[in-house]
């Protein structure tokens, strides 16, 4: 099956993740894509392939003669797509010898604009793939898994042409593991991956955007919720009584840097994130996710959130209860209370300098430059460099994920399979 029509075949499935479930995987429409690839990694010829109980699908192609000593590695995606924005039933839109213009999104009519994606300028010629603006297009991340099962198809006919000729011009490859997570769009990809399972030295995970990045380093991530306690009375009885929870709540929120948000950051740069506001008159809460390249700043950031929170119970009459286990016998009106999420992978991967080397020479080899951008945000790759598995992220060719300006474009996606042929047959 060619890289396209594989694509197109995945994003059928919808397998939107679910962040108020407590189940894995999140959402019961992605054990039926995982059941299918289970089905198409067998059928391709894989080994060791299974789907267990969580969903996670794996497989192994086995090393080449000779070549059973190289050091195992792997890829890994996701199956599911993010909740920020409708996957049902995406219906693409293929434009062939795409001229570099606005696209029109026929289904909404919303316009794909150059201004916006100026990347677009780049993908003039190919044959573009985009959503008809009424859901994402789900390149994020099955545009991952179409590139590693088409890889793997082709280097297992490439392992059996070889055979058939005596191994002739053979450039052969060790162990190659491959494994398709669900609810990496909700935090939770890496989570239930079984590693005794997944024999991996290294591995990558394909998901992220242009098809030469090669990404290390991600921020180092925690959320962080304020609680504040008012007290209601009525508004004709108030004065000198009543303590208004929202009100506390917005003046908490504007004592943050309005410099260090997401909208007025980029690069290495931190921010606090507000992602949620809730309240009334005796209760209100704000949650935040706080981020930074910097472990100093990170660790800045959150004692920086807990000296808010005692600021402003020093101001509203609360005492210095500062998280919510403690008893609030003694009248706590702010309280906050910081969960650490992911660090950065940069500490991990720097020791294991050959995985970057492999993926760079692999994508210079395709004349097009390797990029390491700091990723503004988290991967699996993150988590699993800390479960002790250095893994990298590597470009999928896709852009705008996570909503209806989603695209893709069929040469870059098979960049990616020749990319990712060549990390499997590179000595090592």
């Amino acid at each position: 099956m060619n890289i396209l029509n594989r694509f197109l075949k995945y994003v059928n499935f919808t397998t939107t993740s679910d962040e108020s479930s407590e189940s894995c995987p999140s959402t019961p429409q992605q054990l039926v894509l995982a059941k299918y690839l289970t089905e198409e990694l067998e059928s391709i010829g894989l080994s060791q392939v299974k789907m267990d109980k969580n969903g996670y699908v794996y497989g192994l192609l086995p090393a080449t003669a000779k070549r059973e000593n190289d050091t195992p590695i792997g890829f890994i995606s996701h199956m599911d797509t993010s909740p920020d924005f409708s996957g049902v039933s995406p219906k693409p839109q293929i434009i062939e010898d795409y001229d570099g213009a606005d696209v029109l999104l026929k289904g909404s009519g919303a316009t794909l604009k150059v201004d916006d994606f100026p990347t677009l300028k780049w993908l003039k010629g190919r044959t573009l793939i985009t959503t008809d603006g009424t859901t994402l297009l789900g390149a994020d991340d099955k545009a991952g898994i179409a590139e590693i099962v088409t890889a793997m198809e082709e280097l297992i006919e490439a392992d059996r042409h070889a055979e058939s000729r005596g191994y002739e011009n053979l450039s052969g490859h060790g162990d190659i593991w491959v494994c398709f997570t669900p609810d990496e769009e909700i935090g939770r990809g890496a989570d239930r991956l079984d590693m005794d399972y997944f024999k991996a030295k290294y591995a990558y995970t394909v998901d992220g955007g242009y098809e030469g990045e090669i990404a290390y380093e991600n921020f180092n991530a925690a959320s962080a919720t304020f609680k504040i306690h008012g007290k209601g009375v009525h508004p004709g009885e108030a004065k000198g009584i009543m303590k208004n929870a929202s009100l506390m709540a917005a003046e908490i929120a504007m004592a943050l840097p309005e410099n260090e948000t997401p909208a007025t950051t980029e690069g290495r740069e931190g921010f606090y994130h507000l992602t949620d506001m809730q309240g009334d008159v005796t209760e209100a809460k704000l949650d935040y996710i706080v981020r930074d390249h910097d472990q100093t700043r990170f660790e800045d950031r959150q004692n920086y959130l807990k000296e808010i929170a005692e600021k402003f119970n020093e101001k509203f009459g609360g005492t210095p209860f500062t998280i919510f286990e403690k008893n609030r016998a003694g009248g706590s009106v702010v309280e906050v209370k910081l969960k650490h999420s992911y660090s950065n992978m940069l500490q991990i991967v720097e020791k294991t300098p050959e995985i970057l080397d492999r993926a760079r020479s692999a994508i210079e080899s395709e004349g097009i430059n390797a990029v390491s951008d700091p990723v503004r945000g988290g991967t699996d790759g993150a988590k699993l460099s800390f479960m002790g598995l250095p893994c990298p992220n590597l470009g999928t060719g896709g852009y705008g994920f996570h909503g209806p300006y989603e695209h893709i474009t069929v040469e870059g996606m098979q960049t990616v399979v020749r990319i990712i042929k060549k990390i499997a047959e590179a000595k090592g």
